[in-house]
């Protein structure tokens, strides 16, 4: 055959090679999406970086957002996406940034404020964005979506400009659509969607109080912003699990069941799984006696209509603010002799539960087991029984006795701790609130948290990094503390304790991860804290639905200012409402510590552990994070831990999450470490790994700002020399 011949044919041949699935397109080059793909694997398929080599990463490049804030303790926890060259990631207040992921060159910048009025900038929500979606017609239309404030926006992927055709000039308003009046309440997404076909699957974060808004699941038009389908999460009569709520006007008053954490997308069948948070509010379910569907659930759902076609409920009734934490794992196992596509949960308990993800049957047994079900709190009805799998194990322990408590510090401190947990309700998962203190144990941030796990999908590994803290939940009477006669002194401490002593504690000093206001006075004049608590910001939710009146009387109380308090307080004329009046509410996120601050559990503290999902059995379990102070005594403790890892082909597990602020690299065979640098502030946030330029990156956002941790605005990006 003539040369020329041989060309002719050739060169189309090897052009069809190398654009077909597995060359060219590899989606294991890009990290296009949050959590690494649609399946949520925190996977990559690059080997240039391995165990032979990953001890002489050295750092490539940073980017600094420059918009830090160190005064109110900032954050960042985008896992930032990789496509066509370009990383996307956000900053501490919200700005859109993409940059040149070979070089950290910045190429534009959006900034959601620009955009907005004087009057909605300042209800603009400082929420948390934990990534962004990428979508593009195969053409020159790419588009980044991402959520700030309340808003849904599409930006030119190429620009950094709002595209004008989608919702109101590039962004709808998350309040729209969701079947009730929730203009005034706090409605936010903190986990971007997910893309099947020409839709975004969007869940959204709601206030945890008895004044919340429902976390229905919608889907939306890419181009237009249409709502396209919702799917009730609170059900509504004649709608699956509309039984399961005592009250049968539940749909129209009870909040959450949201999904925060985000989805996974099985695109071949055209499911999307959809984990679901407890109902509104948290810790007392007088008012939402029953099951509670979809609270608490795994839902799989037609993709293209938002039909139910499976579910499961790992807590029935919740009332320790057990939501599902985590993006849900989506790869093939082997089971019982053959193949099966699974779908994996992991929760804030510890439980893994793996799934067949065509039929929500469990791969493993799963047993309703009797708890403790009698509450001291009246109205109160627990459920008797809890699903348990018999397999995995819990990846973190669950259970405080004496015999667990922290046995690092010294008698006299041990002694206090031992009295202290003899008085509180412990030795169950479930065991219910209680006024004398009921042990959360693994704690509100879990065990899993968002960050969620990373997976080999050649394997069946399941790799996921967990906190063991302990914190105790305290109940304490509402009812009957307004006066008749109120000044703004009286109304204000009312008002704190029904709206903000579940997060600031009731003697203000803060607890969990929200700050003390002790001191609120010096730092914000009224102006600035009615604003704030307008608008909210971060973990905080907005109480536009507070009136005016009230919110004077809060900060009169709140920045002690002595010369409002003796005025008197004329409430505004409102009906009793027997969903928003409870009877009683939490008096804060307190952590469970020895005198000296320690978790008063025995180390560890923060763990990575690596789980069989073919088998079920974990395969290791290793300290994640330290405290220096033993770690010059050789004790490695771990820390509690926000972020997840990421996996490779080449047998690494990339995580950064601890307290202690360092980037390690684990063997994912051994758990053994392997390289570990220091970063300027904590990364609480996921990695993300590409290949840009011939090299393979690993990328990290360091926002530091959680457990009293400094704050930061920079992603730092890793590469061999």
């Amino acid at each position: 055959m003539p040369c020329r011949l041989v060309s002719a044919f050739l060169v189309p041949a090897l052009l069809i090679l190398l654009l077909a699935p597995g060359c060219k397109t590899d989606p294991w080059k890009g990290w296009k999406t949050y959590g690494g793909d649609k399946a949520s694997l925190h996977y990559s398929s690059l080997k240039q970086i391995d165990s032979s080599n990953v001890n002489r990463l050295t750092l490539a490049w940073t980017y600094h957002t420059g918009d830090a804030d160190t005064q109110n303790h900032s954050q960042i926890q985008c896992n930032p996406i990789i496509t066509g060259g370009t990383l996307y990631g956000t900053s501490p207040r919200m700005k859109l940034f993409a940059v040149d992921a070979e070089t950290g060159k910045p190429k534009w910048v959006f900034n959601p404020l620009d955009s907005m009025d004087a009057n909605t900038q300042s209800f603009f929500i400082m929420n948390n964005c934990r990534g962004v979606t990428w979508w593009s017609d195969g053409h020159r239309d790419q588009r980044i979506f991402y959520t700030a404030g309340s808003d849904l926006y599409a930006i030119n992927a190429g620009t950094g400009r709002p595209v004008t055709t989608f919702g109101k000039q590039g962004h709808i308003d998350l309040h729209d659509g969701l079947g009730r009046d929730v203009k005034d309440l706090f409605v936010t997404s903190t986990t971007p969607g997910i893309i099947y076909r020409d839709l975004i699957i969007v869940g959204t974060r709601v206030d945890e109080g008895p004044d919340a808004a429902p976390g229905h699941i919608r889907a939306f038009d890419v181009r237009s912003g249409k709502e396209v389908w919702i799917f009730h999460t609170i059900p509504q009569p004649g709608e699956t699990g509309y039984g399961s709520w005592e009250d049968p006007q539940a749909w129209k008053h009870i909040g959450g069941a949201n999904n925060w954490c985000g989805m996974s997308l099985d695109e071949k069948r055209g499911i999307v799984y959809v984990p679901t948070g407890s109902a509104s509010p948290d810790f007392y379910g007088g008012t939402r006696k029953g099951k509670d569907l979809f609270a608490d659930c795994l839902l799989a759902l037609d993709a293209a209509t938002g039909k139910l076609i499976w579910y499961f409920q790992e807590i029935h009734h919740d009332l320790w603010d057990r939501d599902l934490p985590a993006t849900p794992v989506l790869l093939t196992v082997e089971h019982q002799g053959k193949r099966t596509d699974a779908v994996a949960q992991t929760t804030k308990t510890g439980f893994v539960f793996i799934f067949d993800r065509v039929t929500g049957k469990p791969l493993f047994p799963i047993r309703e087991t009797p708890v403790p079900d009698q509450s001291e709190l009246a109205g109160e009805e627990v459920q008797p029984t809890q699903p348990i799998p018999s397999l995995p194990k819990p990846f973190v322990r669950q259970i405080l006795l004496d015999s667990d408590l922290n046995n690092l510090v010294a008698g006299a401190s041990r002694r206090r701790i031992t009295q202290e947990l003899d008085s509180f309700h412990t030795g169950n998962v479930f065991n219910p609130p209680s006024r004398e203190g009921t042990v959360i144990f693994p704690g509100y941030d879990g065990g899993g948290e968002w960050g969620s796990p990373g997976a080999d999908p050649r394997t069946g590994m399941l790799y996921v990094n967990g906190s063991q803290m302990p914190w105790v939940l305290t109940m304490v009477d509402l009812k009957g503390q307004r006066l008749q006669k109120e000044n703004w002194l009286d109304a204000g401490k009312r008002l704190y304790a029904q709206n903000c002593m579940t997060c600031h504690g009731p003697d203000r000093k803060g607890s969990g991860n929200f700050p003390s206001l002790i001191q609120a006075g010096q730092r914000y004049n009224e102006d600035q804290f009615l604003l704030l608590v307008r608008s909210g910001r971060r973990m905080m939710p907005g109480f536009r639905q507070l009136p005016a009146e009230d919110l004077h009387a809060l900060a009169s109380f709140i920045l002690d200012l002595k010369k409002e308090q003796g005025r008197v307080f004329i409430a505004p004329p409102r009906k009793p409402d027997p969903y928003l009046d409870l009877p009683y509410g939490s008096t804060g996120y307190h952590k469970f510590l020895t005198p000296e601050g320690y978790p008063a559990v025995k180390p560890p503290w923060g763990t990575l552990t690596a789980i069989n999902l073919n088998t079920g059995a974990q395969s290791w379990q290793v300290p994640l994070g330290a405290y220096p102070e033993f770690l010059k005594m050789g004790i490695v403790t771990g820390t509690e831990n926000y972020g997840g890892p990421a996996v490779t082909a080449s047998g690494l597990v990339f995580i950064a999450a601890a307290r202690d602020g360092k980037l390690r690299a684990f063997s994912a065979r051994t758990g053994r470490l392997l390289w570990q640098y220091p970063l300027p502030a904590p990364g609480f946030a996921t990695p993300s790994i590409y290949q840009a330029g011939g090299r393979e990156f690993v990328v990290i956002a360091c926002g530091g700002g959680k457990l009293g941790t400094a704050s930061s605005d920079s992603y730092l990006a890793f590469a061999l020399p």
